[in-house]
């Protein structure tokens, strides 16, 4: 079954946000890492990845796809197939923002949202319990 695994926001201060979503509702740290042109910092609450965006500058292309400042940036459906939920994507005209081939596909989808694919297991989950 297809399930959203994955929500990231784009902040303007990662320590604090990070913080805050660990002091007040117990997320995990699961990693931390720079990616093309920003800091992706992952906290997990043992069923969904919430990653914490902070962009080096607001305009990348990729930066600018959910609107200026903080905001969602976009969330994630993990797939069993990541090329055939592309196809299907692609029928609906939908506009591809990541870069030819690079996986987790970033897309925008019908209503403006930015949306990604990932293949099963992608994001790492904290421990319950």
């Amino acid at each position: 079954m297809n399930r959203i695994v994955h929500i990231a926001l784009k902040v303007d201060d990662l320590k604090a946000t990070s913080e805050f979503y660990q002091k007040v509702f117990g997320f995990v740290p699961m990693e931390n890492s720079k990616v093309r042109d920003h800091t992706s910092l992952h906290l997990s609450d043992g069923a969904i990845d919430l990653a914490l965006i902070k962009y080096d500058s607001e305009e990348s292309a990729e930066s600018k796809a959910s609107g200026l400042g903080p905001c969602i940036h976009h969330f994630a459906i993990e797939v069993d197939d990541v090329k055939g939920y592309l196809a299907e994507i692609r029928k609906f005209g939908c506009e591809i923002i990541s870069d030819p081939g690079v996986i987790p596909v970033k897309f925008r989808a019908p209503g403006g949202t930015v949306l990604e694919i990932v293949p099963k297991q992608r994001y790492k989950k904290a421990a319950r319990g």
